[in-house]
């Protein structure tokens, strides 16, 4: 009886606090379909106007396509498509990569020094009024028809975002935590992994979130320029030759890529900082 009683020890429960419980399939499916339901409803609207302006002619058809027309040459050229969008997604996911390495170490070093930041504020600013598709010829010029200024455009654009969102992250701690870490003699890399750059986070992402829309766009802008491969080779001749449903099909592959992207940055987001309050589950507070 005292073995059976020293088995199974009871829970103990703190009064006034309810058990948090992870909610069930059901609940987390409801939940995202409550979140899902207006931008699909969204998109179906368009997509009623699209085939409304189509089917009644008010704009002639080799303006703007049927709905029906630019999937049957999706349908009709998937491996054409996919091809060019592989080329375009690699572009994309290496700018990208890329922005964010040289925007995070762009950002500590602005924040560790007020010197650095006086003197590459003005110029990353600079470098963002500029016209990326103004520039790219240059580039072209300089670096040839292969990827490379594909990628260089993609990192300038998506560059901005990460730098403002980190500095902004990095300053945004709470001073008496490095006041509390200085009082207990933590050395500054110390302070840097362990509160500034956790807190930091939920800041870097939402630039994150922007950047990898932004390095879709400069990808296809380099492809404009100069290319013999990519999406925005294909809208190119496609615009060339008048051809509407394939302009329309590369425009919402392109699309579908810097969706797909922001989802998964989402995920990462939510994968990564589940202790953020942006990221936690209102059903856990009660």
């Amino acid at each position: 009886m005292v073995k059976s009683a020293l088995s199974t020890p009871t829970p103990v429960r703190t009064a006034g606090v309810a058990p948090r419980q992870r909610p069930g399939l059901g609940r987390r499916t409801a939940d995202l379909a409550e979140k899902s339901w207006r931008p699909l409803a969204l998109l179906l609207v368009c997509f009623g106007a699209w085939w409304l302006i189509a089917a009644t002619e008010t704009v002639e058809s080799y303006l703007v396509p049927s709905p029906g027309a630019t999937l049957d040459v999706i349908l009709d050229k998937p491996g054409y498509l996919w091809q060019h969008s592989w080329v375009t997604t690699y572009e994309t996911l290496i700018g990208f990569v890329l922005a964010v390495a040289v925007g995070i170490v762009s950002a500590v070093l602005m924040v560790a020094s007020t010197t650095v930041e006086k003197t590459l504020y003005p110029i990353l600013l600079f470098a963002q009024v500029v016209p990326k598709i103004a520039v790219a010829p240059l580039f072209v010029v300089w670096l040839g028809f292969g990827v490379t200024p594909k990628i260089l455009i993609a990192v300038l654009i998506a560059f901005f975002p990460v730098v403002i969102s980190m500095v902004t992250g990095l300053k945004a701690v709470d001073p008496e935590m490095l006041q509390l870490s200085a009082t207990m003699g933590a050395r500054p890399w110390q302070t840097f992994l362990k509160i500034r750059f956790p807190a930091s986070l939920p800041h870097l992402f939402s630039g994150l979130k922007v950047a990898v829309t932004l390095a879709v766009t400069g990808a296809v802008v380099g492809e404009f320029v100069g290319a013999d491969e990519g999406l925005g080779y294909v809208i190119l001749q496609a615009n060339g030759n008048l051809d509407t449903p394939m302009l329309f099909a590369g425009l919402l592959v392109m699309s579908l890529i810097g969706v797909v992207l922001f989802v998964l940055v989402e995920i990462a987001e939510k994968l990564l900082l589940p202790w953020h309050a942006g990221r936690r589950d209102p059903a856990a507070a009660y």
